[in-house]
């Protein structure tokens, strides 16, 4: 079994204007550092996409139809101050959705050991009603229900470690006992949410929020004292990664100060946990990073290390 690569040329038809931080240069640059030799055997596969009934299991209808009808025919439209759409964002964000519900389908049959999702738009702030934060359908969200549904994999664990909360996954997990959601985030930062209070109707919410300026000691101290337990005690039947490189330290958006060997090491110590528990099934899923150089290096070191997990 391999690790699979999930994307789609629709994913960089999602035009955002001119000068916007969330820009189709990102994808590229994420699928030309996942293009050289040490690469050769990742498995690539064309996102499908999602279904209407994929999106219902974490989105109404009507947040389904509000989204698709915002999309403009010509130029660009706003969802909100920060989220622009534009002709081609509706295929991109049925691709976005649709290739974590493969990558579920992926390692839930044994076809891949795990797999990463090189998609935009990002998912993590779209919440069950709002599309927000660059967001417009919750791509993790949409693949835990999936994995639930499609496979019976009950116990689905989303561990977030980009720099901004993610609010939306947070809104559409927090009432379902059987997922859990944790996050390593900035704070205060947007969108203001994620406090270590924020545990969730069934205590199944984690946030391990970081000070402006935190590196690697905070975060590992974060993630060996606070997140890894808290997945080790849910036991899940998966693990999705909502993988944001935006807590790099060359991130323009942020003030966290990681580098690649920090999101090496959350990786090997994620898919420790995923042999131990659910057979080594990880889905990851693209979510922030918007120094394109920093981005690039940061997702090639954490597919690296998923092809040894």
């Amino acid at each position: 079994m391999f690790t699979t690569l999930f994307t789609h040329p629709a994913c960089l038809e999602h035009d955002t204007g001119l000068g916007h931080p969330e820009c189709s240069d990102r994808l590229r640059a994420v699928l030309a550092a996942l293009e050289t030799e040490e690469f050769h055997m990742l498995e690539r596969q064309e996102a499908p996409r999602a279904t209407v009934e994929q999106l219902l299991r974490a989105h109404p209808q009507s947040h389904i139809d509000r989204v698709l009808s915002l999309i403009p025919d010509v130029e660009h439209a706003g969802v909100d101050a920060d989220t622009v759409v534009s002709p081609g964002s509706g295929e991109a964000a049925l691709r976005a959705a649709g290739a974590v519900c493969a990558a579920v389908d992926a390692v839930a049959t044994g076809q891949s050991r795990n797999a990463f999702c090189a998609v935009r738009p990002p998912g993590h702030h779209a919440e069950r009603e709002k599309a927000m934060g660059f967001c417009l359908f919750n791509n993790a969200a949409v693949g835990a229900f999936h994995a639930r549904a499609a496979h019976g994999l009950q116990r689905v664990a989303v561990m977030d470690f980009d720099v901004h909360h993610g609010n939306g996954t947070q809104d559409i997990l927090q009432f379902d006992p059987d997922m859990l959601y944790c996050s390593t985030h900035q704070s205060p930062l947007y969108p203001g949410t994620g406090d270590a209070g924020e545990k969730g109707e069934y205590g199944n919410c984690v946030n391990a929020p970081l000070p402006a300026m935190a590196g690697s000691p905070e975060f590992r101290h974060a993630m060996t004292h606070v997140i890894l337990p808290a997945i080790d005690h849910f036991k899940p039947d998966l693990l999705i990664i909502s993988a944001g490189f935006d807590a790099h330290s060359r991130d323009p958006l942020a003030g966290l100060h990681l580098i690649d060997d920090d999101f090496v090491w959350a990786t090997r110590k994620l898919g420790e946990l995923a042999r131990t528990h659910c057979g080594a099934r990880i889905v990851s899923v693209l979510e922030g990073g918007y120094n394109l150089r920093a981005l690039a290096s940061a997702s090639a070191a954490h597919v690296r290390e998923l092809m040894y997990c």
